[in-house]
């Protein structure tokens, strides 16, 4: 192998076109390499006039060269020793750097190896006191997150736990429009000090309705108890569409900072980080994030110049920050201000795999305009600080070219995200067709799981035909925003289906905890064979759409409903079949099903305990509307409830009415072995 990896770089460096050409090829890279070497062997030679490459700035060019010059028929491969790569600049392929089906360009770890590359910087920090303390560069806005060891940690909290409720709205209707900017609210004694300095270092981060702003301080009245805030909000600061105030958190505190902790001094470049106590005793590393993206594959989707067959396979992919800006409070459902610190434009057929994302200021993945048939498979995403994976292309007026879909985003797990932006989702899909989104396992988060679709009503959308399956999603929401889903569906997706994922443990803060929400213009969509459980307002829920079918699920323990409807509309709704609907100490329906737009059948309730309530007088009266007229009240038979055991006895009613068991231990992550769609 090494040999022929000297024929290639002789070929390059002499023109010629060498039979090799078939043949795999390797370049090595190395924390101990050399740029000035070939990259032809994994280790330097005795004579140390060769060995591995350094940087893979380096590595990436040589295969530029390579490729260039000749016309590979085999793979091509830059292999990582392990270590760190701590990268001066983002790593970045553009369509130069294309591998074809027959030689795609393999960017991986070396067998056995961890190999780290880093969009951070890492620092030795001075003891005084209780604190480490480091110089950082001069720079607008205060650190968000920054690496201890391997862990993330964020600024000074205040107050350390929970979150301050807004004492009033300083002089603004609270009946005002919902999107009524404010930039200013009152607060409690205690809650903010107006000798905290500097006090433009301090971050407010409002929690209100579905969003998360992010703001500075301008002003604090302390005799009015009145803080006014440097950039104005998109909506009212109410908790949701009532009067009730909204809450809010401090960050980057200058006091009572608490162990694990930091506080960021912009104007005297000094960050005080006070470790906790297994730190000190293993004396783990600082890392400062440094770069907005770790790695970039950007193609030109508009001339159809695309990357092609790049594979990112076993590597860590560290330490990436993302600044708000002075203009926007970055209040958006689900936070889709904030882009990937592995970002992809204009790529195609290229594939992230087995890799780990982590300590990342941003989402994790995403996938931009013309990103198609693209595979991000078995990767880590944890501690990041908005959502998972995002994609979305062009629009249903956008050229061809600029579209995005096709994707399989597959066995990922995707965990304890949204930690700067809690606003964001484990997989956001808004502008995308034809995707296969399935076996990956989400949890902890404090907004959606998975999200497909972005028109509000009935425009015309490119969310089509995508196939959402064999998730697992739990431990959504954790009572901090509000208005989500375990599943969540938005606008025209004809084609699209939901089916056999597990959802539950879905706890908003006021209203909105749903298990699978199809919400304003969902149509088209297929949503059989999930199971859902201990949601905190129903296992479904459709706020208005058209045309959806539901299907062979079960709805169990939601504790407000198990089925809800906001909106009745001179169309059918949807509709409801063999499913199965049990509550425990909990009524079956909530909110409005008044109107004509139904189709409900051969379902089965049940309630613990009973009678078993309907949105009529009684099930008689509401049979009379024409509504499951062949449905049954009855105890489904779960082998065991309490255990969460939903697998049917032989004898289960549900059966009767056409109901097909389905096993929920079949979602969530495969074994490696299994082979995939």
């Amino acid at each position: 192998m090494r040999g022929l990896t000297l024929l290639w770089i002789l070929g390059v460096c002499t023109g010629q076109t060498l039979a090799a050409d078939t043949l795999p090829v390797t370049i090595h890279v190395s924390p101990n390499g050399n740029d000035a070497w070939t990259g032809r062997l994994a280790h330097a030679n005795a004579a140390r006039t060769d060995g591995p490459v350094a940087t893979p700035q380096r590595a990436r060019d040589i295969v530029r060269a390579i490729r260039k010059s000749t016309s590979p028929q085999a793979p091509i491969t830059v292999q990582l020793q392990g270590g760190r790569y701590e990268l001066a600049e983002t790593l970045t392929f553009t369509p130069e750097d294309s591998g074809t089906e027959k030689s795609p360009t393999i960017w991986t770890n070396a067998i056995g190896q961890s190999v780290i590359l880093s969009g951070g910087t890492r620092v030795s920090p001075q003891t005084e006191g209780d604190y480490w303390v480091v110089t950082t560069p001069m720079q607008s806005e205060a650190y968000r997150h920054m690496g201890v060891g391997n862990a993330m940690r964020y600024p000074s909290r205040w107050p350390k736990q929970g979150t301050f409720t807004i004492s009033g709205l300083a002089g603004a209707d609270p009946k005002a429009n919902y999107r009524t900017p404010a930039t200013k609210f009152e607060f409690a004694p205690g809650q903010i000090r107006g000798d905290w300095q500097p006090i433009r270092d301090i971050e407010v981060e409002v929690l209100h309705f579905w969003v998360a702003g992010n703001y500075r301080i301008q002003s604090v009245d302390a005799d009015k108890r009145v803080v006014t805030l440097d950039r104005p909000s998109i909506r009212r600061f109410t908790e949701d569409g009532g009067q009730k105030p909204g809450r809010f958190i401090l960050r980057n505190i200058p006091d009572a900072i608490a162990p694990g902790e930091f506080h960021h001094d912009t104007a005297a470049k000094r960050l005080r980080y006070r470790p906790t106590a297994e730190e000190i005793r293993e004396k783990a590393t600082l890392t400062l994030p440094r770069l907005r993206q770790v790695v970039q594959i950007l193609g030109n989707a508009k001339d159809n110049r695309f990357v092609e067959h790049l594979h990112l396979v076993g590597l860590t992919l560290a330490d990436s920050r993302f600044d708000v800006g002075t203009k926007v409070a970055g209040d958006l459902q689900a936070a889709q201000h904030v882009p990937g610190s592995v970002l992809l434009r204009g790529a195609h057929r290229c594939r992230i795999e087995n890799c780990r994302l982590v300590n990342l200021g941003g989402y994790g993945i995403e996938l931009g305009d013309g990103c198609r048939n693209n595979t991000l498979a078995r990767n880590e995403l944890t501690q990041l600080g908005a959502g998972g994976i995002r994609q979305s292309g062009g629009q249903a007026t956008s050229p061809e070219s600029l579209r995005t879909g096709e994707n399989r985003i597959h066995d990922n797990h995707i965990h304890h995200c949204g930690e700067v932006f809690p606003a964001g989702i484990g997989i956001l899909s808004q502008h995308a067709d034809r995707n296969w989104i399935a076996h990956n396992h989400i949890h902890h988060l404090y907004y959606t799981g998975i999200s497909v679709g972005w028109i509000w009503g009935y425009a015309p959308s490119v969310s089509r035909d995508n196939i959402v399956e064999f998730n697992r999603i739990h431990e959504i929401g954790q009572g901090f925003l509000s208005d989500m889903g375990g599943i969540y569906m938005l606008g025209t997706s004809p084609g699209t289906i939901v089916r056999r994922n597990v959802v539950h443990d879905i706890e908003s803060f006021s209203y909105g905890g749903w298990g699978i929400y199809t919400d304003e213009g969902s149509t088209g969509i297929l949503i059989e064979q999930n199971l859902t459980y201990r949601t905190k307002s129903g296992g479904f829920h459709q706020h208005y759409g058209k045309d959806n079918i539901i299907r062979n699920n079960i709805f169990a323990l939601g504790r407000e409903a198990q089925l809800m409807r906001t909106r009745a509309e001179p169309h059918r709704s949807f509709t409801l079949e063999r499913n199965i609907m049990l509550a425990k100490d909990a009524p079956l329906f909530a909110k409005n099903w008044t109107g004509d737009g139904l189709v409900m059948d051969h379902n089965l309730y049940w309630r613990i305990p009973g009678p078993a309530t309907f949105p009529a007088k009684s099930f008689a009266e509401w049979q009379k509307r024409g509504l499951d007229r062949h449905s049954l009240i009855a105890d489904p038979k779960f082998r065991n409830l309490e255990q969460l055991d939903f697998t049917l006895a032989a004898d289960s009613p549900a059966k009767s009415l056409g109901f097909v068991p389905f096993d929920p231990r079949e979602a969530g992550i495969r074994p490696a072995s299994a082979s995939s769609r």
